[in-house]
């Protein structure tokens, strides 16, 4: 009898089952179910064909001074046109060149063999030149000038009264000329800030032996030409009074 019973409820369970697939059916809870499960399933999208990124290639300027990148950028014409205005502002001033003998010729000086005035003879000197210069047309000005070793030896540069050249010379570097007592001619470089000879000015003083003591009178006949006088300091050596 008990075996009737379980017989009878598993017939019942089972019944109900397939009604309530019945049911589920005539609803399409099944379907339903299916793509709600497919709906939460993440999907493995499809590897995207790619294409490998390549680095931008730029431009970079090498690092250089700015000094030389500014002389760098500056164009042709842009240096052409400062050259221009440069030597219209201030032209530079040169002499000829020396030819060849007058290289030999002018060769510089034995330096070991110095010889130093006696400050008597150069007085004595300096008086003469000053007796001299008296004796010259006043309407030419003219100055004194002692030698010393820098004007005679070594550095070659002979320094101008500053007055002098302030009231009767180019204010501007020019080319002066020195013309001594037998005519010949020797270009030089004044240089009127500095107001001094120098370019040229060496050729004169080995040309004519100039020494420490010698008193030279420059005298200008033209505004850019100088008459020059020589009194020789040796004349007042070894005793010789002025």
């Amino acid at each position: 009898m008990v075996a009737a019973r379980q017989l009878t409820y598993e017939e019942s369970r089972r019944k109900r089952l397939e009604e309530n697939n019945e049911r589920l059916k005539a609803l399409n809870l099944p379907l339903l179910s299916q793509a709600l499960r497919e709906s939460l399933t993440p999907k493995s999208s499809p590897a995207k064909n790619s294409k490998p990124r390549r680095l931008r290639e730029q431009q970079v300027a090498l690092r250089r001074s700015i000094r030389v990148a500014n002389k760098a950028a500056r164009s042709q014409d842009e240096i052409s046109e400062q050259a221009v205005t440069h030597e219209a502002v201030s032209p530079k001033v040169g002499i000829p060149r020396v030819v060849a003998s007058d290289r030999i010729r002018f060769k510089g000086r034995d330096l070991s063999n110095r010889v130093y005035a006696s400050d008597e003879a150069r007085t004595c000197s300096m008086l003469r030149a000053g007796e001299l210069q008296a004796s010259l047309e006043p309407q030419y000005p003219s100055f004194l000038k002692s030698m010393l070793q820098s004007h005679v030896t070594g550095g070659f540069w002979l320094g101008l009264p500053g007055h002098f050249c302030k009231a009767s010379l180019p204010k501007s570097d020019a080319i002066m000329t020195l013309a001594d007592e037998e005519g010949d001619e020797y270009p030089t470089v004044f240089l009127a800030r500095k107001t001094g000879l120098s370019g040229g000015w060496k050729r004169f003083s080995v040309a004519h032996n100039l020494v420490d003591g010698d008193a030279l009178v420059f005298q200008l006949i033209r505004p850019t030409k100088f008459k020059v006088y020589i009194v020789r300091v040796s004349s007042f050596e070894e005793g010789n009074k002025c």
